[in-house]
């Protein structure tokens, strides 16, 4: 009887706390207290965007050295990378033809010289004998014409003689620009010609530096809304220098400017190509390395908002907007493609002054209230300013 008695006494005292732990659960949701929200306030910011794109370099002349006549090479002056000055001798080829050629249109000139000497006599001595009317004109004439003849014969042999010097003068393959040596692939003893399939070598005048990168369509029409200008080149002389970043990853000492942009876009790749110029002093730069071009865009008043305060629905950015009465909204925002670090450059959908909650809203709803606490500026908006 007395163990009944406990029984009832302890399952009592069960119903008792679990009345009062569900009655004081039962209170706290229905008091309605908002939750608190972590909340920063738009304000315009002055900043810089970055935009890279992958580059190649090339020097500012790249000429392919190719042998004007054919023969062996001799001798090979210079080595793979060197430095070289205009006018410089790189090669030697064996071609003894051209010389033989040089020696045969010299005694072609001696001969002509002869024959020319003997028909201006034979002129000389017919003149007077005309003059008395000894012999008819006729036979003046024909020493005139065969003076004329001799002379031209003696210009051919000397125009001869002219081309036979230039042709031995190729045999030594100088360069024709300041640059630097590339990869040269025919050792000495091999035959070349001009019609070889590859050049002697390649010089690469360096002193400055192209860089030659693309922008698509998209890009372009950015451009040509950001920068003023009546025209697209106009528009491209107003970015600001651009940076090199090295296959490295070190940044280039020297800025670059963007001076040209193709005309039409290639079809195939939806793209076109612009070109950045960099001085080359100390010749770090060389022709067919790889790296990256950095292009800035000042920003004046500008609103950001960190990525994490953002929600992608459907390709669209949202962010939860904070009303007066502390009450949120789900507002689609727009942001440019281009991002500044983790944050977004708005375009439209906010203003200066708006608050939104920044990270947390998993579970809000609009038109729920929340309890705002608001973050100073300086610790959500870290390193925007260069």
């Amino acid at each position: 009887m007395k163990s009944k008695s406990t029984l009832i006494l302890l399952a009592g005292l069960s119903l008792i706390f679990f009345a009062c732990g569900s009655g004081g659960k039962d209170t706290k949701a229905q008091s309605g207290e908002p939750q608190a929200y972590p909340v920063v306030q738009l304000e315009p910011q002055t900043t810089f965007l970055e935009t890279t794109y992958p580059a190649m370099l090339e020097g500012q002349q790249n000429v392919d050295i190719r042998p004007k006549v054919d023969g062996f090479i001799e001798k090979i002056y210079v080595d793979e990378g060197a430095t070289v000055k205009k006018g410089q001798a790189l090669f030697a080829i064996n071609a003894p033809q051209y010389a033989q050629e040089v020696r045969t249109a010299t005694a072609a000139i001696k001969s002509a010289e002869a024959e020319v000497s003997a028909a201006q006599l034979q002129y000389e001595k017919t003149k007077p004998l005309v003059e008395k009317g000894i012999i008819s004109k006729f036979d003046l004439e024909s020493a005139n014409l065969t003076l004329t003849a001799k002379k031209a014969n003696l210009a051919q042999a000397k125009a001869a003689l002219a081309n036979a010097r230039t042709n031995l003068g190729y045999t030594v393959v100088t360069s024709p620009v300041s640059g630097v040596i590339g990869s040269i692939p025919y050792k000495v003893g091999a035959l070349v010609s001009s019609s070889s399939p590859m050049p002697l070598t390649t010089v690469s005048n360096t002193d400055k530096v192209y860089a030659y990168f693309s922008l698509n369509e998209k890009q372009l029409l950015t451009i040509a809304r950001d920068y003023k200008g009546a025209t697209l080149e106009a528009k491209i002389k107003q970015i600001p220098a651009v940076s090199l970043v090295l296959a490295d990853g070190t940044v280039y000492d020297a800025k670059g400017r963007i001076e040209t942009v193709s005309g039409q876009i290639n079809t195939q790749t939806g793209s076109s190509s612009l070109r950045a110029t960099f001085s080359n002093a100390q010749g770090l730069l060389r022709s067919g390395s790889s790296a990256t071009i950095v292009i800035p865009q000042h920003l004046e008043n500008a609103l950001l908002i960190p990525q994490k305060s953002t929600a992608d629905i459907q390709g669209k950015k949202f962010v939860y907007l904070v009303s007066y009465k502390n009450t949120v909204t789900n507002s689609k925002v727009d942001v440019k493609e281009i991002t500044k670090g983790n944050y977004y450059v708005v375009t439209g959908g906010l203003k200066a002054g708006n608050k939104i909650v920044v990270e947390g809203f998993a579970s809000l709803k609009d038109g729920v209230k929340i309890k705002p606490n608001v973050l100073p500026a300086d610790s959500v908006f870290v390193g925007l300013k260069k």
